[in-house]
């Protein structure tokens, strides 16, 4: 492991970074009091980790955030920030296409600043961008689903999420008088990003995986819905 560009405050050039506070739940546009890269060197393909020590400009509370990089470019690029501290949310994977990404991280910072309806809404914007990624453009959102799981796309408990979270979606984007709840909305993101998580990144990692096995002679690995020997 490298450590890069560790660097202290200066107070006469402090910076400035756009977030949600994770005390106060305001938008801050909050001081950079100190950063450094984290650069797995070793590790082939791995994004450098811009970590910030923030103060928010509104509760002077302190946060960790931090920002993965982007190496294809000729500088890097930044993406949006995620809490580290305190109680923060991972990084979204850099395997989930970009504009679902944009999606579910609008629907984090629909949570984040409490509006649970937006946030069920942002979501379903995820799940209709994931969709049409994946070559399903039928409307509505329900149909779209059946057909990526009759295309073995999802399976039918993935599938089952889904619909899930669809329906919250519609409860969220029409007027009803029912409230949505910090629970649902919590479930809608991480069942969202779970479902996201096992299509982009874990099934491409299954697929590496086998591919090394394949390489070297070996047995295929069992898919996950195959017994072991």
């Amino acid at each position: 492991m490298a450590l890069a560009n560790a660097r202290p405050h200066d107070d006469a050039v402090l910076e400035t970074l756009g977030v949600i506070c994770p005390r106060c739940a305001q938008p801050s546009a909050a001081q950079v009091m100190g950063s450094m890269i984290w650069d797995s060197s070793e590790d082939f393909g791995a994004a450098p980790e811009l970590y910030s020590l923030l103060r928010c400009e509104h509760c002077h509370g302190p946060s960790v955030v931090f920002q993965i990089g982007d190496r294809w470019v000729a500088e890097t690029l930044w993406l949006r920030p995620s809490v580290a501290w305190p109680s923060g949310s991972r990084s979204l994977s850099l395997s989930i296409p970009e504009a679902i990404r944009n999606e579910l991280e609008e629907a984090r910072t629909c949570f984040n600043s409490k509006a649970y309806r937006a946030t069920t809404v942002m979501v379903g914007r995820a799940l209709e961008a994931f969709c049409a990624d994946k070559g399903a453009n039928t409307k509505p959102l329900h149909a779209a689903l059946q057909r990526l799981a009759a295309g073995n796309v999802i399976d039918q408990r993935l599938l089952e999420w889904a619909q899930g979270l669809r329906a919250l979606r519609n409860d969220g984007a029409h007027f009803s008088g029912d409230q949505i709840s910090a629970e649902d909305a919590a479930d809608a993101l991480e069942l969202a990003e779970a479902l996201l998580d096992y299509v982009y990144v874990f099934t491409a990692r299954y697929d590496a995986f086998s591919a090394r096995r394949a390489e070297k002679g070996l047995a295929p690995a069992p898919g996950p819905n195959q017994p072991s020997p």
